[in-house]
């Protein structure tokens, strides 16, 4: 990794469905009936998708729902923090390399951005936007970033699918920065990227996203 200006740090989560083996340990996973584990993994990879290895890995087996439907255990969000604390703990060590860590919407929650602020944000994180938040000027999020002229455009290749063609998507981008609203009365500053797509086909899907 320190032969490298950037490196991604992909995190997401997976499942091992053991459903139908023997081996005890096992919880249930997306269905009740399934039997397995959960797989929480931090992959290191270059710009360029080269992969680096494997720097992280959480790995839990849920336990089953109670008579009130709920579940004990460990706080699953958990996993999204710890992985960025392991990652901050190594950036010391790779001072020439810049250490991005990626995730996708289910990392986007507040005490991580909080937990990366207070470290003095050692990484950088780039994570998918699930909610349009509210701005502490009662704006929303993605309505306040994309007020004003498009920052620029990109256009890339959209593979094909399962029933999919593939075709060439356009999108135009904004860039923000903005303050969302912390725990008492504090704020986390982030910069927030919206893409939409522009001139897509009729009936297609639109390829936009916020970050």
């Amino acid at each position: 990794m320190g032969e490298h200006a950037v490196v991604l740090c992909l995190q997401d989560t997976t499942e091992l469905d053991f459903n139908g083996q023997r081996a005890r340990g096992l919880g249930p996973l997306s269905y009740e009936a399934q039997r397995g584990m959960y797989l929480h993994p931090t992959d290191a990879v270059t710009p360029a998708c080269e992969p680096l290895g494997v720097l992280d890995a959480w790995m839990w087996a849920r336990e089953k729902k109670d008579a009130s439907g709920r579940r004990g255990g460990p706080k699953e969000s958990l996993r999204w923090l710890e992985g960025y604390e392991r990652l901050a703990e190594l950036a010391p060590h790779l001072p020439g390399t810049r250490l991005v860590y990626v995730a996708d919407r289910e990392a986007d929650m507040m005490p991580l951005m909080k937990r990366a602020r207070d470290l003095e944000t050692p990484v950088d994180w780039l994570v998918r936007a699930a909610h349009n938040r509210c701005l502490p000027d009662g704006d929303k999020l993605f309505i306040q970033t994309c007020s004003g002229e498009a920052t620029g455009r990109i256009e890339f290749a959209m593979p094909a699918r399962h029933g999919v063609k593939g075709r060439t998507v356009r999108q135009r981008l904004w860039a923000r920065r903005v303050e969302l609203p912390a725990a008492k009365g504090s704020t986390v500053s982030v910069t927030c990227v919206v893409a939409r797509e522009v001139d897509a086909p009729p009936a297609s899907n639109p390829s936009n996203g916020a970050c």
